[in-house]
């Protein structure tokens, strides 16, 4: 047994459930198995290329020699690029020193947190939801977590937060969901700006502020009648309590390429850029001068999303469907209708089943075991977004579907619960 004593934060901090699970997924494909991992947020490129333009524009940059270090909170091109962006997608108004930009979401999201949350401090947030669990133990701060159900699309209400709010430092809300792609509604966000607005209203001059962290990395992604809203829209005041995460990642399918944003008040996002600095965890030169040049081609940017969310949608609806008819048959399994964002929130509720071996799924762990091997079902459960550990509810990510296997997909996971007595 080691006798190794290292810190409080790695004695306690857990890795990624999620890519610890992909990964493992990853390495029986590479044995040879045949898997439909529907595990990682990410995008086959082979499958969701970057946009044409977008790839040319960074070729370029590095063939000027684009290869220095950017400036620290993103170069100036970029930020009034993403600045005007702002303005003509969301109608929102941010000026380049309200701005923020880094490799990706995660940097801006723990430096954020950093920059608001004291150890001790109280954090708002709901399960499942993506990482604040994580976020909130690195800043040794109070979880005040709020179990989502299906019955609000597994997302909190105005009323679930009203429980905590009193004290608390950080709320945070994703919309579009990661897991669930779900969305608040415009009328519950606006009653938990509301809610924060009165909360800080009743704070004195000395007090610590209830900020909101505003994650809208796939705002853009929404399908049929479903609308993004956000909180300084729906409530100006809220813009001197709000800092938005987004970036590029989900819009433009452009995970590796790491360029986020960060948005809110100047003097927060000054500090944001002081721990940032010395993180390092900036964007890289090159990418943000192309992205620069990208950004304002709004008619390029308009056509992209077109096919890039017929593509998400035709995907998320085929297995929706298919999932719907399951549970026609009579099989213990459910979905959410599609909303937002490159997930479909699925149930597999077979707990207490019998397989053919005579083996009882005891645990929602079994199951997940289960479908995988016998269907050949890599989808990742709730309980790796703060769940509790027997929730029948799982991510179901399409960013690497072939509309061509999802037949097959469903065909095979019939006959596995088919097998179940």
């Amino acid at each position: 047994m080691s006798n190794l004593v290292l810190s409080k934060l790695a004695a306690s901090q857990q890795g990624s459930e999620i890519v610890k699970l992909g990964n493992a997924i990853s390495e029986r494909i590479k044995n040879g198995e045949t898997i439909f991992n529907y595990t990682i947020g990410d995008f086959d490129p082979s499958i969701f290329p970057i946009p044409q333009a977008f790839e040319d524009a960074i070729i370029d940059a590095y063939k000027q020699h684009y290869t220095n270090y950017p400036a620290a909170d993103g170069i100036v091109e970029l930020r009034k690029s993403v600045s005007a962006f702002l303005k003509e997608w969301e109608g929102l108004d941010y000026a380049p020193n309200e701005i923020q930009i880094a490799a990706g979401g995660r940097p801006l999201i723990y430096t954020i947190f950093k920059v608001l949350v004291d150890a001790g401090d109280k954090v708002i947030y709901a399960a499942p939801s993506w990482n604040n669990n994580h976020y909130t133990n690195m800043n040794d701060a109070k979880h005040c977590v709020i179990e989502t159900t299906i019955d609000n699309n597994f997302m909190p209400t105005a009323d679930d937060i009203a429980k905590h709010v009193k004290g608390a430092t950080l709320i945070c809300l994703c919309t579009p969901q990661n897991p669930t792609g779900t969305t608040l509604q415009k009328e519950v966000l606006a009653e938990i700006c509301d809610l924060i607005i009165a909360e800080n209203n009743s704070r004195g001059d000395g007090e610590k502020k209830c900020y909101l962290m505003f994650d809208q990395m796939y705002w853009t992604l929404t399908y049929g009648a479903t609308e993004h809203y956000n909180p300084v829209t729906l409530r100006p005041e809220m813009k001197a309590y709000t800092v938005f995460v987004d970036g590029i990642s989900k819009v433009l399918a452009a995970t590796g390429v790491r360029v986020g944003w960060a948005f809110g008040p100047a003097d927060i996002m000054a500090k944001v850029k002081a721990i940032l600095s010395h993180v390092g965890a900036w964007a890289p030169m090159a990418e943000q001068k192309a992205l620069a040049n990208y950004l304002p081609q709004t008619e390029n940017i308009k056509q992209y999303l077109i096919h890039f969310k017929a593509a998400m949608e035709e995907r998320l609806m085929a297995i929706y469907n298919g999932f719907m008819a399951l549970k026609a048959k009579g099989f213990a399994v459910n979905a959410v209708a599609p909303q937002a964002a490159i997930y479909l929130t699925i149930q597999m509720d077979l707990t207490g089943k019998k397989t053919a071996t005579g083996k009882i799924l005891s645990l929602q762990t079994d199951v997940t075991e289960y479908i995988l091997s016998e269907a050949k079902l890599a989808v990742v459960p709730f309980t790796a977004f703060g769940a509790s550990p027997d929730s029948s509810w799982y991510r179901l990510s399409v960013g690497t579907c072939k509309t061509n296997d999802i037949p097959l997909m469903l065909q095979q996971l019939e006959g596995a619960l088919e097998k179940l007595v």
